[in-house]
């Protein structure tokens, strides 16, 4: 299958590395099709998720460990079906990231945004995600210096 990126171009995937988000994403729920590409020949810290319906549809997402993060929520029983999840270990967790410039928030807030309230979980063996919505700090969350 072919996906166009802005960033990247036009990507060759095959058909078992594309993640159905049965529900989509909050705000892009006609995008339920995504891959996961980045910069060949680097180590992938971070990766753009790219909608494989929509062109224009690409997050930056990496793992809340990367940024000293520990994060802990409860996935429903639904959730778990939606994901047909069958096993912990089958589960990756990721926040959606951006830069933001002095220009948005003024120089205090120049730097990196990441999303910690609805991170994105993934079965990566079924190939099956969702955003999980925090809705009230009932998850932990630890931050840790990286050094």
């Amino acid at each position: 299958m072919q996906v166009k990126s802005p960033e990247f171009g036009t990507v060759e995937v095959a058909d078992d590395r594309v993640i159905e988000f049965p529900a989509g994403l909050p705000g892009f729920e006609q995008c339920r099709r995504f891959v996961l590409v980045h910069e060949e020949g680097r180590e992938a810290e971070v990766f753009l998720l790219q909608s494989a319906d929509d062109p224009d549809v690409a997050f930056s997402i990496t793992a809340p460990i990367r940024l000293g993060v520990n994060l802990e929520f409860t996935l429903s029983d639904e959730d778990v079906a939606l994901l047909q999840l069958d096993s912990i270990d089958d589960v990756a967790v990721a926040i959606i990231v951006r830069s933001q410039g002095a220009d948005e928030t003024g120089p205090a807030g120049a730097g990196l945004s990441a999303n910690f309230m609805a991170p994105l979980v993934i079965n990566t063996r079924a190939r099956r995600g969702m955003q999980k919505v925090i809705s009230r700090l009932g998850c932990e969350i630890t931050l840790r210096q990286q050094g």
